[in-house]
């Protein structure tokens, strides 16, 4: 399986302690070089040190340049990898960097969507988990997250 990632699901999964779930889930997880510098605070407020990165994060650098007004260039270049290695998913958050990659039919999962996974084979209480998230810096509503809760319980149960 080949995933690519863009900064922010892995910051707000290490912001919550959660960033063991990635290679569990994943194995192995290409960043592109601008998501490398977001993550070890270059231009980014919001980062944790990265330095040096977990053996499981590798980074690759595009061939190509994705030029997407409203794209950082964390998110273009990562959008852009995952094209290039024709990736299975793509780690992304950022709703601009989201709607470019499904209109490039790349497949996409975001930090909740992380933890729901996560969640579904057992690895995390998924209440707790989006508690941490909803006391963190993430832009996201905590009726979002309640929703997704009380989907989520739905569909347990009815399995």
């Amino acid at each position: 399986m080949i995933v690519v990632s863009d900064a922010s699901p892995l910051i707000v999964l290490a912001n919550i302690g959660h960033l063991n779930l990635l290679p569990t889930l994943y194995r192995e997880i290409v960043i592109p070089p601008a998501v490398e510098r977001e993550l070890s605070g270059f231009n980014h407020p919001k980062s944790i040190d990265f330095i040096p990165l977990p053996g499981w994060l590798h980074v690759h650098e595009p061939t190509g340049i994705l030029t997407r007004p409203g794209l950082d260039p964390g998110e273009a270049m990562a959008i852009q990898l995952a094209i290039e290695r024709n990736a299975d998913l793509l780690l992304i958050d950022e709703k601009a960097g989201r709607r470019v990659a499904r209109q490039m039919h790349v497949p996409i999962v975001g930090t909740v969507g992380i933890l729901e996974d996560a969640a579904g084979q057992g690895l995390i209480d998924l209440e707790s988990s989006f508690e941490r998230l909803k006391s963190c810096r993430f832009r996201i509503t905590t009726q979002f997250l309640d929703n997704r809760l009380a989907a989520f319980r739905s569909r347990k149960t009815s399995t």
